[in-house]
């Protein structure tokens, strides 16, 4: 890349259904200069996560949809070239909600200074980031696990499910999980502490493979996908079950969203708890679980894998790839070298 080119990708076309290639265009600029109180990063890497697929639909929800014709944004760790903000200097590694291009210039206050530690930047993308983050908040807030309980999770293998699994266990629960294929499964109870896991790819009946992994019943459920495989839980959920909603991805590229879950009866009579969180809800306990997560990474309690593309032109397939579950663990895309 000339020094002087800023490498971006932009929105072409909203999706119909799954996202394609030709949604997405390349661009080159010249790399921007910060005005007053704005700072200029080197990006280094990128996240690409489920969410974004929302964001490319031109409806109300809790964030922003992407504009067309506009570099799309994406949690980023780079390097501050130059800064005009107080606080932050150059060669400060930061994290921010920053653009798919190489450079980006940010107001200095949506900027956080990565402090120096042993962990490697990119994992302040995921298992120490938004991912790690969401883990903790949905199953230790919002579904209150506690010792004894019995979890299932569903993307078991994703950069969210396999944290939970592996918080779930650190807090005295049995835990088990589906995925997308054998290789993924075995990946569960080999590398993330899993205790049982399924795929439910291969299942003859999801509800009696749910029923084989937890014979005793489900009190937790931590839901990344829904549809079959969340109506496959609730048959099997325990008196007073919760139920942290996360995420739907098989609704996601679905013109028309799947009606149901059907045997939402059995919730009242059981006394479920259903409830959706949004992480960005909760500052003060994603602030908790950053410290609490850098001293289980230390004490070896806590694992972590990444698919890692290079180079910001292959953003958008490193993205369908995570949308078509090709990804194991957080998918992120490396646009630099750390200096």
């Amino acid at each position: 890349m000339a020094e002087n080119v800023n490498k971006q990708v932009l929105l072409a076309s909203r999706p119909t259904g799954w996202v394609e290639a030709s949604n997405f265009t390349l661009a080159e600029t010249e790399i921007p200069r910060p005005g007053d109180g704005e700072v200029l990063v080197r990006n280094i890497y990128m996240s690409v996560d489920p969410y974004m697929r929302g964001r490319m639909n031109d409806a109300r929800s809790y964030i922003p949809p992407f504009q067309i014709g506009e570099v799309l944004q994406a949690g980023v760790v780079g390097q501050v070239v130059e800064s005009n903000f107080d606080g932050v200097q150059a060669g400060d590694f930061v994290m921010g909600m920053l653009g798919w291009e190489n450079y980006s210039v940010s107001d200095g206050r949506l900027l956080r200074r990565i402090p120096d530690g042993p962990a490697p930047l990119s994992y302040h993308l995921g298992i120490l980031g938004m991912p790690g983050m969401t883990a903790y908040v949905g199953l230790m807030k919002i579904a209150e696990a506690k010792a004894g309980d019995t979890v299932f999770v569903t993307a078991a293998s994703g950069a969210v499910g396999s944290v939970v699994g592996q918080l779930a266990k650190i807090h005295g629960c049995r835990v088990a999980g589906s995925a997308g294929s054998d290789e993924k499964v075995a990946l569960l109870t080999e590398e993330f502490g899993y205790d049982a896991g399924f795929n439910y790819k291969t299942s003859e009946s999801l509800t009696e493979s749910v029923r084989n992994v937890c014979p005793k019943g489900v009190d937790v459920l931590f839901e990344n996908v829904g549809g079959d495989i969340f109506e496959a839980v609730l048959w099997n959920m325990r008196d007073f079950g919760r139920v942290a909603l996360c995420g739907m991805i098989s609704d996601y590229n679905l013109e028309n969203p799947q009606p149901g879950p059907r045997g939402m009866l059995l919730a009242v009579g059981r006394r479920l708890k259903i409830q959706g969180f949004i992480v960005t809800d909760h500052p003060q306990a994603c602030d908790e679980y950053v410290r609490l997560a850098t001293g289980w990474l230390q004490e070896g309690k806590l694992t972590y894998r990444e698919s890692v593309a290079e180079g910001v032109e292959h953003a958008p397939q490193a993205f369908i790839d995570l949308l078509q579950g090709r990804n194991t663990g957080k998918q992120i895309v490396q646009l630099a070298e750390a200096e």
